[in-house]
Parts: structure tokens; C-alpha cells; sequence
């Protein structure tokens, strides 16, 4: 229930405001939160594990073989997820994006797949993966109403992606994930690629050069300062101008407009029409104006913002017998209040500073 202290943007005057399939023809508003933005994504991070060690994200030493993550009960089930996301899509959202951790190590995911897909106003249905164990599940993620996958590489230099994997990926099992992805439909697949200074920005190209004319859009990211544990330094940081002059020197381009509002990676197109890529740029052309995403974490607590220090849980509501418009009020809420700009405001040190207390990336999904 809205109350008078909602701020709503009305669809008639907020032409860039999402199509909610069922809001939107029932001419409903949209929750916008203090700075006009609207609730479009959902997040879902299925589980807290991972079967690699990536140091930008959980890096070996810090997430040994003993560490700690979340029991079966401590997460969501996907009763409970389901419930979450169509309360969501209820007040707004039309994106919703499966990630984790790596959400292909919970077997039933196609299951929790297929009930999303039924949600009446979802416009698109993702998932975000490290391609490791997805070819033995691609069709069947198809065939539930999954319509494209997002998978990491971060370098096709065999030693470079074992390392920045933690010694834990395999390319030949990666490459048959895509293969089998492309197979089942599950496309435009889209290739990220975590970008960091004297690590692996000399092997771009070479990414690159694999995916050019395949219809694969290749993502380049620069290496976020995203938790506390991953031992960001601003030195790191490849900006997106460096590398987009390194590629327009190799292959001419053109920048392209958005997808969609929101969009957070800014697209080129190869002149020669082989396809394009794109560039998300979080420390040195921040997007926060436009963003639109909420994340849900495995243990049922929302996020608002990828650098987020702190969260809400749904968790008790979900158990306690609370009803969905209670569960929704809440959300609205949350939204409401939200004026996340972090990457707009950050002020880059050398280091990461310690005292800075956010929620690791794996936690809430990236």
C-alpha cells in the first residue's frame, strides 16, 4: 500500500520508464526511489558458494576450504525466492537476472527457472554464470524459458584464467558451455571480462579477436572496488578510454545507443559489421543516475546498490506467515529511501580503505 510519503513516476510522464507487461496495461505508476529512478531489475543470487576462487571477487586465502558459507536453511528456498520476485514484478520490475556465487551448482535452478519464465510483465530472464557447468545444462535452461546467459572470461591465456579463476577454471569446459548455449538459443551471450592493470589487460585482444562476427558481445569491465577482501588499488584500474583507444586502433568502431534505460554498458559497433562489445565503467564514468537494480542475496536480505553496506532482510517476513502486500510495503519502502550513488561519489584512494564495511560481491550477485 502506497502512502503519502511515495514518490511515484507516472508512466505518461516518464517516457524512459520500463513496460511492465501487467502494470503497465493495467496503467499503473511506477515506485520511483529520492532520485526519480525506477525499479526495473531484480537480482536473484541463488547461493553463497562458488566453485572457483576468482581473487576480484573470493579470493583462496580469504575463502579456504573451511570457510563458513550459508546452511541449506539460512537460504531462500525457491518458494520463497518465487514469492520475492513476483512481488517484485508486481510493483515494476521486467528484468530479472539469476546469479550467485555460481547459481549453476544448485541443481534445481531450471526448476526455479521455469516458474520465473510464467511470471506475466518479466520482459527478460538472464543468467549470470562462469560457464564451467553449463553445457550438460544449457537446453535444459532453454527449454524452462531462460533467454540468455552471461558468462565470465577473464583472459584466453591458459595460465592467466586458471589464476585469475584461483586455479579453478577449465576454458575447454567454458568454450563447450557457450557452445551448448548457442545451441539451445540462450543468446546474444554476452562475455565479461574483468579487466585489471598488469593482470590481464594485455590479453584483450586477444578476447576480443575469439568473439569478433560469432554474435557473442563481449563486455570489458574495469576491476571494481567492490567488497573489502579483493585488494582493490585505484593503480589497477584500466579506464575504459585506455582500452577503447588500444581496440579502435586494432578494429575502427562507433558508439551505439542503449539498449534500454539503464543499460550500464556503454556499446560500439566494429565498423566492419563483426559484431559489437561494450564497456562497463563504474570507477571512471559512473551510471548511478541511471540505475535500476535491486539484488536479493541468497539469504533473503535486499540490496540496493552493488557497494551496498548494509541490507534489508525479507527472510523472517518470508517464514513469519506475512502477507505479500506487507512484503511489498516493505520493498516499496526500501525503494523509496534509496539514494545510492556510491560510484558518483567515491573518491578513489591508492588502497582500499578498511573501515569501509560492504557486502561482498558474491553475496548479492554482481
Amino acid at each position: 500500500m502506497l502512502t503519502e510519503d511515495h514518490v511515484i513516476v507516472q508512466n505518461s510522464q516518464m517516457t524512459d520508464a520500463p513496460t511492465n507487461g501487467a502494470n503497465s496495461a493495467a496503467g499503473e505508476d511506477f515506485v520511483a526511489d529520492a532520485l526519480g529512478r525506477p525499479l526495473q531489475d531484480l537480482r536473484i543470487s541463488l547461493l553463497d558458494r562458488c566453485n572457483f576462487r576468482c581473487p576480484y571477487c573470493m579470493p583462496e586465502a580469504e575463502y579456504t576450504e573451511d570457510y563458513q558459507f550459508l546452511s541449506k536453511s539460512a537460504r531462500l528456498s525457491h518458494d520463497e525466492i518465487f514469492r520475492v520476485a513476483s512481488i517484485a514484478v508486481g510493483l515494476g520490475v521486467t528484468k530479472l537476472r539469476v546469479t550467485g556465487g555460481e547459481p549453476l551448482l544448485d541443481k534445481n535452478v531450471a526448476s526455479l527457472v521455469s516458474r520465473l519464465a510464467e511470471l506475466r510483465g518479466v520482459d527478460d530472464l538472464a543468467l549470470t554464470t562462469n560457464g564451467v557447468l553449463l553445457a550438460p545444462v544449457a537446453q535444459s535452461l532453454a527449454d524452462a524459458g531462460l533467454q540468455r546467459v552471461t558468462v565470465s572470461i577473464d583472459s584466453l591465456d591458459t595460465e592467466i584464467f586458471k589464476a585469475m579463476s584461483g586455479n579453478r577454471g577449465d576454458l575447454d569446459k567454458v568454450f563447450a558451455g557457450i557452445e551448448a548455449a548457442e545451441r539451445a538459443g540462450l543468446s546474444p551471450i554476452k562475455i565479461n571480462v574483468v579487466v585489471q592493470r598488469g593482470v590481464n589487460d594485455h590479453t584483450v585482444l586477444d578476447v576480443l579477436e575469439r568473439f569478433r562476427g560469432t554474435g557473442h558481445i563481449v563486455r570489458l569491465i574495469e576491476f571494481m572496488d567492490v567488497g573489502n577482501r579483493n585488494g582493490w588499488s585505484m593503480d589497477q584500474v584500466v579506464p575504459s578510454k585506455e582500452t577503447l583507444k588500444s581496440v579502435q586502433a586494432k578494429w575502427p568502431m562507433r558508439a551505439v545507443d542503449s539498449n534500454y534505460p539503464g543499460e550500464v554498458a556503454r556499446r560500439y559497433q566494429y565498423l566492419d559489421g563483426k559484431g559489437e562489445i561494450g564497456f562497463i565503467s563504474s570507477v571512471t564514468e559512473p551510471f548511478c543516475g541511471s540505475c535500476s537494480r535491486a539484488r536479493l542475496s541468497a539469504d533473503g536480505t535486499i540490496y540496493t546498490c552493488l557497494f551496498a553496506t548494509t541490507g534489508t532482510s525479507l527472510r523472517q517476513m518470508l517464514r513469519d506467515g506475512s502477507g505479500d502486500e506487507a512484503i511489498a510495503d516493505v520493498l516499496q519502502r526500501i525503494w523509496l529511501k534509496r539514494k545510492d550513488r556510491y560510484s558518483e561519489l567515491r573518491q578513489p584512494e591508492p588502497v582500499e580503505r578498511p573501515l569501509v564495511n560492504k557486502i561482498e560481491m558474491y553475496r548479492m550477485g554482481g
